[in-house]
């Protein structure tokens, strides 16, 4: 069976640029940016596949190289050509993860791993399978890295504790959370593909029946009379954790843990102190490179008159 050739356009870029780099290629192409760094040279691609040929020359008339050089001043190189457009065959599209997408240890609990790696597990650790899709990284950002972590270090054998992942992309959080004994086990996400993805996902790890995903807009649901949870994670925007906090708290159980991560350095101060405000105490911060992430423990039960003024 022929198969069908597969158009790739890349930017070579950094961490620090990755997300913005990976917001624009998204607008401007109409499909959901993948990205891997290569654990070699340190270097990151974000990349868009397509099934169709884009028109990228009339793209880069449009603007498109120009935006991307203010998104990219910081780096070298960036006068040259930074948009790159190859077409590959599907076998030369899945060789290419098979070169960066190497197995992920999260301590002695879990291991993520993709199909075509033979790393077999230590004793007791639960392994998730994932292959990198061509819309969906594989979790190895430094900031869902420490949403894993969390979720190990936070697992109480033999206690009974509930998850919400909020945004959950390839659904990795969600899955974990399954493989750990975490239930009843809750995805949210705004994208359709998204919940397709992880459906499929969590099918493969024989643990779709341990979760429940559902496609809505966090910030319309109400942040009353809320189902509350032993863990939450938001791998969320700092802008967006401000304005929904109040729906945010509301979903944490007195005792239990929110854990947000995805956030600037200089940002992560004002999401500190809106927790502190409304009860929270941090438990855990980690800082890596120009990325911030932490996690706060609810020491209060918050009723209905604090929840509403919290979400204003």
């Amino acid at each position: 069976m022929k198969t069908r050739p597969l158009w790739k356009v890349a930017v070579l870029t950094t961490e620090a640029t990755e997300d913005a780099v990976a917001e624009l290629l998204t607008a401007r192409l109409g499909q959901p940016a993948a990205s891997y760094t290569d654990l070699e040279t340190g270097r990151t691609t974000v990349a868009v596949y397509l099934q169709v040929k884009p028109p990228v020359a009339k793209l880069l008339k449009e603007g498109l190289q120009d935006d991307l050089k203010q998104i990219l001043v910081s780096q070298r190189g960036s006068e040259r050509e930074i948009i790159r457009l190859s077409r590959l065959r599907s076998e030369d599209w899945a060789n290419s993860w098979k070169r960066h997408f190497k197995p992920l240890e999260i301590g002695k609990s879990l291991l993520v791993k993709p199909s075509w790696s033979r790393r077999q597990p230590k004793p007791g650790q639960a392994v998730v399978m994932l292959d990198p899709g061509m819309s969906f990284g594989t979790g190895q950002h430094p900031t869902t890295a420490f949403c894993l972590k969390e979720l190990t270090r936070l697992r109480k054998n033999g206690q009974a504790q509930s998850f919400l992942d909020v945004g959950t992309g390839s659904g990795i959080l969600a899955i974990s959370a399954a493989k750990l004994g975490y239930r009843p086990v809750h995805a949210l996400d705004l994208d359709p593909v998204s919940i397709q993805v992880s459906r499929a996902n969590a099918r493969r790890n024989r643990v779709s029946r341990q979760i429940q995903f559902k496609c809505k807009d966090f910030t319309k649901i109400p942040h009353v009379r809320a189902n509350q949870y032993s863990v939450v994670c938001a791998n969320l925007l700092a802008d967006l954790l401000l304005s929904e906090k109040g729906r945010l708290m509301a979903r944490v159980q007195k005792g239990g843990h929110v854990v947000v991560a995805g956030i600037l350095r200089e940002e992560f101060g004002k999401i500190r102190s809106e927790f502190m405000r409304a009860g929270f105490r941090q438990d855990r911060i980690r800082v890596e490179k120009e990325w911030c992430s932490g996690t706060f423990v609810c020491e209060r039960i918050t009723n209905k008159r604090e929840q509403t003024r919290s979400q204003k």
